[in-house]
Formats: C-alpha cells, structure tokens, sequence
C-alpha cells in the first residue's frame, strides 16, 4: 500500500496555512491559536485509505479545529474518530462536555456531531472509522466519546493503533480485507474491558503484548536482568500472561536466547565490526565462549567461527531462521491470525 502524503514546508510561508485550511475544510474549520508570532505553518499528513478505514499521521503547530453544524449540513459524514496526540494534550469540547485528554491517551469522537478540538503543536496519529462498516461496535463507541478510556484499555488501544500503522506498508489485499474486523474486536476489548470480554478477546490483544514484548527484550539483550521478571514489570503484565504467550516458542528463557544468538549472527556476518567472539558471548550474556558456540551451533548448524570466517572470504552465511509462526512479529499478517 502507498500512501498520500499532504504537506505546506515546500510552499511560500504566506500561503502554508491556507493550504492547510482548505484542505480539511470540507470537514471541519482550522483556526491558529491566538498568539502565534510566526506566519509559518509547517504541517504534515501521511493518509492511508481503506475501505472503511482512513488512518492518518499528523504533524502540525498548534491550532484548533472545530466541526459546526453548518459544516454537518454541508457534508454529512459521520465516521467516529478515535486519536491520540504525542507531545501535547488535547482540549475537546463535545457533546456538551468540555475535558483535556492527556498526551499519549486516545479518546473517541464522532464527526456526526458539532465539536471543537484544540492541540499544542504536535505529533498525532488519528482512525477514521466508517459507521457502515462499524456499526457492530457502535453502542461501545458511541458511549466512549463522553468517557475517559481507563489506563489499561487505554495504553492496549495506542499500542495496537501504532502496531497496525507500523505495518500498513506491507498490507496486502487479503489483509486489508481482514483489518476492520480485527479493529473491531481490539476496540471491543478496550473500551468495554469487563473480565470476560478481556478473556475472550485474549487473542486480539496477543499481537499488541507480543509487540511489547518484542521491543523490551530488544534494549535488555545484553542486561544479565532480563527475564520474566523485568518483561512483566516494564510490559505491565502478569507471568501467566506472559507465559501463555511464549508457550508456542517454548518458554520465555529459550525466546530470549534465539533473539540473543539471531543479534550474534548478525553482528559476526558485518565484516566492519571486529568484535571477538569471546567479546560476543559476553555482550549476549553466554557465560562463555565454548557455552556460546555450543547454543550457536545447536540454532544455525554452523559455528560462530564458520559465520565470522564465510563473511571475512566474502562468501554469505545463511541467513538466521525466523522464530516460529505466532513468536513474533514479522509483518503485519503476523497481527492478524486467528
């Protein structure tokens, strides 16, 4: 999938925000905050549309934007929208409410009714839903919009709306088809996270703490801490949690150790490192050089010696095998399995 990309830097300041305004102007009114000492209104969108689905990526100075009745009446859309901003909070005034939003927390609205919104100059990643193709979930959604999603709803939903985005540009026709669906059970999930939704909604939300997962383990590979126990204390999640779903890759130790042997394999292919391999085994937490290049060989069928060696003469060493279906995430398809 491509996306279409919208941006003022490259036009004359004087005209920046004007393109910014008319282009959302079928929709909703832009307006500059008052106070604003610069004409320059560097502003960005990246827009990937789906049948049913816009999600956009938005990067602008702070302004407001508000959607009036007349614009209602001129163009009748009423997707909800469900967003996030990074940087700033946002001020939402609708549905006869006024409330800030903290930064990083989604919230809902629905462009089928007046309201206001204000942001600082930031970050935003924004879901446009259509109601034809939501409607399973509408009564959830509809109730959202005057409520604060709670902390854990809340930092599952930001996650897994990153997670899809990361992934858009390898979205195939097959799992595009899929997507609304599985939008759909996560938002479930999320907003009306009862005991036994959450249960039953378990794979769904997999992908999201898979990714969690995936990132941590990443920035601790060479801590001699990392285990259970730090994965659960900086994933926010419990160990029966945890280990449910690295049960398929054999446990949460044996994960850990084909990440660490995969970063090896890659560090003695690049002929412009010139770490040793004693070096190595001790960056990946091996107790030693022989414990190392007995679990090297045991993973990729040659010895770390061999792969240092074939990279040096120019040759390719086989590339490290992908961790087992449903370990981990290669690409999008990976979020979407049942």
């Amino acid at each position: 999938m491509h996306p279409e990309l919208v941006a003022t830097r490259s036009l004359p300041v004087s005209r920046q925000f004007e393109m910014w305004r008319n282009w959302y102007g079928s929709v909703y009114e832009t307006t500059r905050l008052t106070g604003s000492t610069s004409d320059e209104f560097p502003a960005v969108s990246v827009i990937w549309k789906l049948d049913g689905l816009t999600v956009t990526r938005t990067c602008t100075p702070a302004h407001s934007i508000v959607r009036t009745r007349a614009a209602i009446r001129r163009n009748p859309v009423d997707h909800w929208v469900i967003a996030f901003t990074k940087g700033t909070g946002v001020e939402i005034k609708s549905v006869g409410t006024r409330f800030c939003v903290p930064q990083k927390v989604p919230f809902v609205l629905s462009l089928g009714e007046e309201l206001e919104v204000t942001r600082g100059g930031a970050e935003g990643l924004q879901f446009y839903l259509s109601r034809d193709m939501f409607s399973g979930i509408a009564p959830l959604l509809d109730a959202a919009r005057t409520e604060r999603l709670n902390s854990r709803g809340a930092a599952f939903l930001r996650d897994y709306m990153l997670l899809i985005e990361r992934h858009l540009p390898h979205l195939g026709s097959d799992e595009a088809a899929r997507l609304p669906n599985a939008i759909a059970a996560m938002l479930a999930a999320c907003l009306a996270p009862s005991a036994d939704r959450v249960a039953g909604e378990g794979r769904q939300m997999e992908p999201v703490l898979m990714e969690r997962v995936r990132r941590i383990v990443g920035r601790n590979l060479g801590s001699w801490t990392l285990g259970a126990r730090l994965i659960c204390r900086e994933a926010g999640m419990s160990r029966s949690q945890l280990y449910r779903i690295f049960e398929v890759e054999g446990g949460v130790a044996n994960y850990i150790r084909r990440r660490r042997l995969s970063e090896s394999f890659i560090l003695l292919s690049d002929i412009s490192k010139n770490e040793t391999i004693v070096r190595i085994a001790s960056m990946f937490c091996f107790a030693d050089a022989s414990t190392f290049s007995r679990a090297f060989r045991r993973e990729f069928g040659v010895s770390p010696s061999d792969v240092r060696a074939a990279a040096l003469a120019g040759l390719c060493p086989a590339a490290p095998p992908r961790g087992p279906s449903g370990t981990d995430i290669h690409c999008f398809a990976d979020c979407l399995r049942t």
